[in-house]
């Protein structure tokens, strides 16, 4: 995929592919209204998004926020006199967090001498989302044809929604799946994201597809997206067994999940967030 503009992957179906941390927005088109997936991370980058957007289409534009990590929601101000979705904990988790993250990144510009582009995070205004899906599937109406925005429960966070195009078999998964480094686990939940996927995988609008849209990196197959499920759920499996055995701690955590392809600093995380989720998690069995 070209970097910094949009490709058509299906008829009326793109992923753009910015070359900040490599990440991939989507525009689904429609003859009354064409949805935009993600908004990028500042403003600034927003509107550019919005302006790409008008160049491929003159039809209202829809937006969904994935999820509440900056690099995916912190456009929003560009889509302001948009209808913008999020699921309701992405919200919650956006008004909690933004300042937060901003900080971070703020932090980590200075810190490697990029001012300039500190300040567009500085000057950047975070809308939250304010239609808000609470229900597992949320049908939106583009004129001649429906995009989905499902939520499958917890994975790369909370919250995060899924974007199927059943018809021309092409689902925008967001951070759900990643392509090129591995799954970032900062906010997740590893005890129970590849019951997600697979969950999801077995979805009607979901199971089968032949386009799937990583949040980061190229277009895969869904050979991919199961080879990535697998991984996870070995990840899970062996999480599980270390804990059984009584391991509560981070090192022998890590310890216990190497092997699987997963580099240390995934692995960490990993162990830090099972720490912290345990208690919580639902899903007693081993992941499917």
């Amino acid at each position: 995929m070209t970097v910094g503009t949009f490709r058509e992957i299906a008829p009326g179906t793109y992923a753009r592919r910015s070359s900040e941390l490599d990440l991939n927005c989507g525009l689904v088109v429609g003859s009354e209204r064409a949805l935009v997936i993600d908004t990028r991370s500042t403003t600034a980058r927003g509107e550019e998004l919005a302006a790409a957007v008008r160049a491929i289409t003159p039809v209202e534009q829809v937006v969904v926020n994935t999820h509440a990590h900056y690099d995916h929601c912190f456009g929003n101000a560009a889509f302001r006199d948009s209808q913008i979705y999020g699921h309701v904990g992405a919200a919650e988790s956006l008004q909690r967090t933004a300042e937060h993250q901003r900080s971070q990144v703020v932090e980590h510009l200075r810190r490697t001498e990029r001012p300039e582009l500190a300040q567009t995070y500085l000057d950047t205004e975070v809308v939250l989302p304010f239609y808000l899906v609470e229900d597992e599937v949320t049908p939106i109406n583009l004129g001649d044809r429906t995009a989905y925005l499902i939520f499958g429960g917890r994975g790369h966070t909370d919250h995060d929604l899924v974007v199927a195009v059943p018809d021309v078999s092409a689902v925008f998964w967001a951070d759900l799946v990643e392509q090129g480094a591995d799954p970032a686990m900062d906010d997740s939940f590893p005890l129970e994201w590849a019951a997600t996927l697979a969950d999801l995988l077995r979805h009607p609008h979901i199971e089968g597809a032949r386009l799937h849209v990583p949040g980061h990196g190229a277009v895969v197959d869904l050979a991919f997206v199961e080879r990535q499920q697998e991984t996870l759920a070995a990840l899970a499996h062996e999480l599980r067994a270390a804990l059984a055995t009584g391991v509560q701690d981070v090192d022998g955590l890590v310890a216990k999940t190497r092997g699987l392809g997963l580099q240390d600093a995934t692995l960490r995380d990993a162990a830090v967030r099972t720490l912290e989720t345990r208690s919580r998690t639902i899903d007693p069995n081993a992941a499917r």
